[in-house]
């Protein structure tokens, strides 16, 4: 009897052993994303469907809603940052070295959403110089503060990013920024947005060329920057989620 019941003990600790194995995440994310402000619904949206996506496909995401606990040892735990509506300034001093240094030596991925690229002099805090060579040599110029409905146009068709993804599609609602220069020729730009569909027209456009989808092949870290990601309706877009869970996977290695 007592084989039994060891035998038994040492069954149900297999099994568990094993689910337990199979069940650990692929890979773990940290998403650093901004919970007030204008962005603050996008992040609640972005967030629900994050965490269905994490739990569909076996990883595991943490959130922050600032720079204070990024080092390199909290950076070491991840193989993928998201960086969702959070502008690139006012960090932490050790997180911007742990950052830069987790790009430069391939620790991990990145993604980046819409204000990342608020790139600048802002509330008082200077240019992050490494940042602006980082999105490609920009400054941040202006924007549709009105918004406006237009259509994006896939470029790179072959990029894993782009899988599944309509050659062109509709974002119903951007505050569209404008760039002081096009980052074309420091980036490998993936999707352009057409300024001729802007409804309603707007005087604030790029002139011709507008990249809103990048990647910057001059880092060792798997990058992309997605410029839409204001409004939560974006997750209503097949494409737009598409294009999401495409970029989590490329930039994560998976």
């Amino acid at each position: 009897m007592k084989k039994v019941v060891l035998l038994l003990v040492f069954s149900l600790f297999s099994v568990s052993f094993i689910f337990g194995q199979a069940k650990a995440p692929r890979f773990r994310v940290i998403a650093l994303y901004e919970n007030g402000g204008h962005h603050v619904e996008y992040s609640k949206a972005a967030r629900v469907w994050l965490d269905k996506l994490a739990a569909d496909s076996n990883f595991s995401v943490d959130y922050i809603q600032n720079t204070d606990q990024i080092d390199e040892a909290f950076l070491s735990k991840y193989q993928l940052f998201i960086q969702m509506d959070y502008a690139p300034y006012a960090w932490k001093e050790k997180a911007v070295t742990a950052f830069q240094n987790y790009i430069e030596q391939g620790k991990g991925g990145w993604i980046g959403f819409h204000h990342a690229s608020l790139l600048g002099e802002f509330d008082g805090y200077p240019m992050w110089q490494w940042f602006h060579q980082f999105m490609g040599g920009i400054r941040w110029k202006d924007y549709i503060a009105t918004f406006a409905r237009a259509t994006v146009d896939v470029e790179d068709k072959q990029h894993p990013v782009m899988k599944g993804v309509s050659p062109t599609f509709t974002v119903q609602q951007e505050e569209w920024y404008t760039y002081d220069v096009d980052p074309r020729p420091n980036v490998h730009v993936l999707a352009t947005v057409d300024e001729s569909t802007y409804v309603p027209d707007s005087k604030v456009k790029m002139g011709g060329d507008h990249p809103v989808v990048w990647t910057n092949p001059n880092y060792k870290a798997r990058n992309i920057y997605i410029f839409m990601g204001h409004s939560p309706i974006l997750f209503q877009s097949k494409d737009y989620t598409t294009l999401f869970s495409n970029a989590i996977f490329w930039a994560a290695g998976k």
